[in-house]
């Protein structure tokens, strides 16, 4: 059986996607509603916003980002999420293995050898 485009996806998005959330809100403390629109702009980085708030609490768990409920005036509090110390780490571990990691797929995509 030949995986599909959404299949092939699913798999990318496991690796990545996290770090993605990290780096949105390395910028910034975001509301979770805001990391979906921002993921969701890229077609390809969230296939729903249901599978969005399972991966924060679990970053949540593991002690990447942390929370802080804000007021709203059109509703119940926001749960805005930032970047712990942990996390930063986290991202700069990523940052630094990224190119180097993306470079070598590329290379065994297009046939090239080191």
């Amino acid at each position: 059986m030949v995986p599909d485009d959404s299949a092939v996806l699913t798999h990318l998005r496991r690796g990545v996607l996290e770090y993605c959330i990290l780096a949105m809100i390395d910028v910034e403390p975001l509301y979770g509603l805001d990391i979906a629109r921002r993921l969701g702009a890229h077609d390809v980085l969230l296939q729903s916003e249901g599978t969005l708030y399972p991966l924060l609490a679990r970053l949540r768990r593991q002690g990447l980002v942390e929370t802080s409920q804000v007021k709203s005036a059109t509703g119940p509090p926001r749960r805005y999420y930032a970047l712990t110390a942990e996390g930063k780490t986290a991202l700069e571990t990523f940052r630094s293995t990224w190119p180097a990691f993306r470079s070598a797929v590329d290379s065994a995509m297009t046939g090239e050898r080191s």
